[in-house]
């Protein structure tokens, strides 16, 4: 195991400073390295697969806020709606009401990103601005009394050149900020992640997702 806790507690401590969450992302990790993380003291952690969630989801503390930050198949939505706190990577109207329909099922609100394309990458999730403020505009999203739509959630393209990171993370905050001033709470602004996390934070990120800066590279 490589956990290290002091870069952990450096992350944290920056990020108490800047009134920034941290998503610890436990990908690929085991359920005892996990634990390291919650016995220092951190409780929120992200996952990427389903499967692998709801299996971490038994075997770990009931008081770890799970954040699903993956690709999310609409027939998958069922095994972890009875728990999950938050899903980052809203990227259709059709997952969304499959959310809300097993949300009710369970007698929940689940609390919701919408994932934002904000890369130059195909391979990357994601609405266009259009398709977000279309969705964020929509009937049918007023009818869904079993979601909340918090924020945005975005991944800039993996590249070395700092300024197109920075301004792909810029576009996305003054897109929220707009949909702000039309009186859309949208609170939660997720970017940054271990390579790129410190160019989010001073672009006003307020939710990092760190991996491998915590648990170590993934094998």
């Amino acid at each position: 195991m490589s956990i290290d806790l002091n870069q952990l507690s450096l992350i944290l401590s920056e990020l108490k400073q800047r009134g920034a969450m941290l998503v610890a992302v436990s990908k690929k990790k085991s359920a005892d390295e996990i634990l390291q993380v919650y016995n220092a003291g951190h409780k929120i952690f992200g996952e990427n697969y389903v499967q692998e969630l709801t299996e971490k989801y038994e075997a770990l503390p009931k008081d770890i806020e799970w954040h699903f930050i993956g690709h999310l198949q609409s027939n998958k939505v069922k095994l972890i709606a009875p728990f999950v706190s938050l899903i980052q990577s809203v990227d259709s109207l059709k997952l969304l009401k499959e959310i809300n329909k097993e949300a009710e099922k369970n007698n929940r609100v689940i609390d919701c990103l919408l994932q934002i394309h904000i890369a130059k990458e195909e391979t990357k999730f994601g609405l266009s601005f259009q398709e977000a403020e279309t969705l964020l505009h929509s009937a049918e999203l007023n009818q869904m009394k079993n979601v909340s739509i918090n924020g945005l959630m975005g991944m800039a393209t993996l590249t070395e050149d700092e300024k197109k990171i920075r301004s792909e993370f810029r576009m996305l905050k003054d897109f929220r900020d707009r949909l702000q001033s039309s009186n859309f709470k949208l609170q939660t602004l997720s970017i940054g992640m271990t390579s790129d996390y410190t160019i989010a934070l001073e672009e006003g990120s307020n939710m990092i997702r760190v991996g491998s800066a915590i648990f170590g590279e993934r094998i």
